[in-house]
């Protein structure tokens, strides 16, 4: 893939399984947030499924829509729009009911330095949100950072483990889940707590930050030496089809790819393909943010594209200069920092 039109493309191309899930999911679906990382091909996926299984649903995403073009984009594509102010209780309380959500709103970069305004986002806001929808479905995007660093020979942190957050926005994604929790008690709210690292577009996420460091003669950072990834369009594919397996109280689901990624062997595969020779900084911790995916695996099955395929794509994508976004993971944060 070298064009934006070619990644968006097989982003939003819909499993068979999401298909035939998709007939069986009662109801519209909105989507809070869709202005972020993940929301445009998220409700792209979903339309697109909604069309392929030939039934009769509305996607309805909901931003700030600060973007007019990515409104006008997603209109488009069929899917409708409303902009709104998540954190304007008058604003929210005009949204439609619907009896499937996705949530997808939340603040990370930039909580150093203006702590309060990421809690109100994460933790604040959900309980707003479950006030409104408390008769709808709610998947809530969250995080594997929830979890504590673990030791890389233990296969990452399974959802029976205990939570241990580093840092406040760690901290704010865990009391989104737990004051979630609360109204799905309260209400009976069916739910599901996402727990999502790393999801992989082109434009950014860890294989990108990488391959640019071997590409451009960079030292790689080894501090956090192992990661967790799985593309975007199979994290998206998930999500939609978790709207199948909420529950009271919510149902917990660690979502990644299924390998221990060693960075420094990214690092090299990259060197191969690009014919450069990798450097490193630092070395490897004995642990790291590692999640064990297995329960994902049984309700979905494994992810589609694999991680060899993730790393010829960032390579040729790279290569070619293909259009970045400016947002970086800080994957190698090991002291909850954002």
């Amino acid at each position: 893939m070298k064009t934006i039109e070619e990644l968006e493309l097989k982003m939003a191309q819909p499993s068979d399984s999401l298909v035939k899930d998709m007939e069986t999911i009662d109801g519209d679906i909105l989507i809070l947030g869709v202005g972020g990382k993940m929301g445009p091909s998220l409700a792209k996926l979903a339309k697109n499924a909604v069309t392929k299984a030939g039934i009769s649903k509305k996607v309805i995403g909901v931003s700030r829509f600060s973007n007019q073009h990515l409104r006008e984009e997603l209109e488009g594509e069929g899917i409708e729009t409303i902009s709104a102010d998540l954190l304007n209780d008058e604003e929210l309380k005009k949204l439609p009911q619907v009896k499937n959500m996705i949530y997808m709103a939340g603040n990370k970069f930039g909580t150093t330095g203006n702590e309060h305004f990421t809690w109100a986002m994460n933790a604040y806001l959900p309980g707003r949100v479950a006030e409104h929808f408390k008769t709808s479905r709610i998947v809530s995007f969250s995080t594997g950072n929830v979890y504590p660093l673990n030791h890389v020979l233990l296969g990452g942190t399974s959802e029976e483990s205990l939570t241990g957050p580093i840092g406040e926005y760690a901290q704010s994604c865990l009391g989104r889940e737990r004051v979630f929790t609360y109204f799905s008690h309260k209400y009976k709210i069916p739910m599901v707590h996402f727990r999502l690292n790393y999801a992989i577009d082109l434009r950014y996420g860890v294989l990108l930050e990488v391959a640019k460091s071997v590409k451009e003669e960079r030292p790689v950072d080894l501090r956090m030496g192992h990661a967790n990834v799985i593309w975007q369009g199979d994290a998206n594919e998930m999500a939609i089809r978790s709207l199948l397996v909420c529950q009271t109280p919510p149902e917990i689901i660690n979502v990644t790819g299924p390998e221990t990624v060693s960075i420094r062997w990214l690092a090299e595969r990259f060197g191969e393909l690009m014919d450069k020779k990798p450097l490193f900084e630092n070395e490897e911790n004995s642990t790291a943010l590692l999640s064990n995916a297995s329960k994902s695996h049984k309700l979905f099955g494994y992810p589609n594209v694999s991680l060899r395929e993730m790393v010829e794509w960032t390579a040729e994508w790279v290569l070619s200069d293909g259009l970045t976004i400016n947002k970086p993971t800080h994957f190698q944060e090991r002291q909850g920092a954002f």
